[in-house]
């Protein structure tokens, strides 16, 4: 059984919701969820955390392969870059791309590998793409699951 983890904030000092939007540009967390954090319990917490692990792994998986987790692992603490190791590897990549992407010029010294679909792209490219599409991702759940249950409650309620 996996004891379980603390969730730390996912936030990353580039919060976009006190200037208006409903879903943060740094985070990825939507506006109610930046302001109540700290009142959240664990398992709210995880929940959130689990929601945008799980769009970036995705995001993140459709241009790499990660071939050896372990060296992944291994060069971000040599790095030390700061991961969550209960989330996804995907994740650990993005971490990997945020801190550094633009002093990695062996892939495969990192134990993963791009995609034919993104071969001819610079990491910093691919790291923008992958923010930008993350973001996208993150506003659509947003308006798919927040915004039309709120619309839908209003019209019963009315």
């Amino acid at each position: 059984m996996k004891l379980f983890n603390r969730i730390h904030t996912p936030c990353i000092g580039v919060c976009s919701t006190g200037i208006g939007d409903s879903v943060c540009r740094g985070c990825k967390r939507f506006d109610y969820e930046v302001i109540r954090w700290n009142s959240y319990s664990e398992q709210q917490k995880a929940s959130i955390d689990s929601r945008l692990a799980e769009l970036l792994a995705s995001v993140v998986g459709w241009r790499f392969l990660i071939r050896d987790v372990d060296l992944l692992a291994q060069q971000l603490k040599l790095q030390q870059i700061e991961y969550a190791d209960y989330r996804d590897p995907y994740c650990w990549l993005y971490e990997l791309l945020r801190a550094g992407a633009g002093q990695i010029d062996d892939c495969s010294l990192y134990g993963f590998k791009k995609m034919p679909l993104v071969q001819s792209q610079s990491l910093v490219d691919i790291r923008s793409d992958i923010d930008a599409e993350f973001y996208s991702l993150s506003v659509g759940h947003y308006e798919r699951y927040i915004v039309a249950n709120s619309k839908r409650a209003n019209c019963v309620t009315a």
